[in-house]
């Protein structure tokens, strides 16, 4: 299964914008993380039984809808370019927890594979970012169980030229009207959308290789995957061969709604790390209260971060402020049916696990035999009074 993730990489006509260096952040060769001797403040991660490093893999290059991860660090981290990696002592509410974190580049940094299965290739990473359709199409070889949702729906969508299609309002209504929906190949909410005739096969082509090219050659012909945190205003604001609006349907709003980018554990390691769980994922659940009441200073690191890692991924301060918007406009992120930000909705991931598990065994990518949907998920270290105001 193909990663939904990458995005636009090498895009001709995206105006670069340079990030301003950070002077918080230390230079691209250092390579070592300052140890996190400074006392422990209200959080004592380390005597809750955390690793002196709290290794955490992403499964893109810095971004706003990573701001969460990148709250956690103080003043001075270090950063290392060839890694693609940012690390320092762990902070929770501006206070030091007694041990360091180290945030890991996904996507071109570790070759466009899996979270999970990068996970199982390093045994150094407790946590990784796995999106629930991929903790349960790969619970045979790389079982996964989430703890914390920073996301509450997918930025997955589809987009379309509203003058072509100015009357469409739904992936469907543009697929009725004879558009093809290009994708990155191997996306598993496509065999949904596929099995739920949403987007015929007919009308679905897996070659988009995450450039804007094929959809303007089209004319607007075309509807494309994207997400809506970001591609929306880097077309009509940074693609100068199209720079005029798209209109979108979210991939949750088809009925498709796993949790994207969860953040998981190797199911094997769950009782081993749960003391340390039970203190880090209020943490983490703050750390994004946090990075939502102040976005700036975070952002102004991660745009650093992507000008020192050189992937060839554009990214400026435009989309950072548009995606800090629009997750909040939308509902990307958010406390979801009741007051409490990060957790799991049971009856939503049941749902969600009972139409996936068969459409992944016709497709030939059969689950873990005996896989129930507890295996994939815990709500039992969130702090259910953390939330977003």
């Amino acid at each position: 299964m193909r990663s939904t993730r990458t995005r636009l990489i090498i895009a001709a006509g995206l105006v670069a914008t340079t990030a301003v260096a950070l002077s918080a952040c230390s230079s691209s060769s250092s390579t070592s993380t300052p140890a996190a001797t400074a006392a422990a403040g209200a959080v004592d991660l380390a005597a809750a039984g955390c690793p002196a490093t709290v290794v955490i893999q992403t499964d893109w290059n810095p971004e706003a809808e990573h701001g969460h991860l990148y709250q956690l660090l103080g003043p001075n981290p270090t950063v290392d370019a060839n890694k693609k990696s940012v690390s320092g002592p762990l902070y929770a509410s501006g206070a030091p927890t007694g041990v360091n974190v180290e945030i890991r580049s996904g996507g071109p940094a570790i070759g466009f594979q899996q979270v999970s299965t990068q996970m199982y290739t390093d045994p150094d990473i407790m946590l990784g970012y796995v999106t629930t359709d991929e903790a349960i199409q790969l619970s045979d070889k790389t079982p996964t169980t989430a703890v914390f949702a920073p996301l509450d729906k997918s930025p997955l969508m589809v987009m379309w030229d509203p003058a072509t299609y100015p009357n469409a309002k739904t992936i469907a209504d543009v697929v009725k009207s004879g558009a093809v929906v290009r994708y990155f190949g191997g996306s598993a909410y496509m065999d949904y959308l596929n099995a739920t005739g949403i987007i015929p096969k007919a009308q679905a082509d897996g070659s988009y290789d995450g450039t804007p090219a094929s959809f303007i050659a089209s004319g607007g012909k075309d509807a494309q995957q994207g997400f809506a945190s970001a591609e929306p205003y880097i077309y009509q604001n940074e693609v100068s061969a199209w720079n005029k609006p798209v209109d979108y349907q979210l991939i949750h709003d088809t009925g498709y709604q796993p949790y994207q980018s969860a953040m998981a554990v190797r199911t094997g390691d769950l009782a081993k790390d749960s003391d340390c769980l039970k203190a880090l994922v209020p943490v983490l659940q703050q750390a994004e209260v946090d990075y939502f009441a102040d976005p700036a200073p975070v952002n102004t690191m991660i745009l650093d971060l992507v000008t020192q890692f050189d992937t060839g991924w554009v990214y400026s301060q435009g989309v950072a402020d548009y995606s800090v918007k629009t997750m909040k406009d939308i509902g990307l992120v958010g406390n979801g049916t009741d007051s409490t930000i990060g957790n799991f909705d049971d009856a939503r991931i049941s749902k969600f696990f009972d139409t996936v598990t068969p459409i992944f065994t016709g497709a030939g990518t059969t689950p873990k035999a005996g896989l129930t949907v507890k295996d994939i998920y815990t709500n039992e270290f969130i702090d259910t009074s953390i939330g977003l105001k």
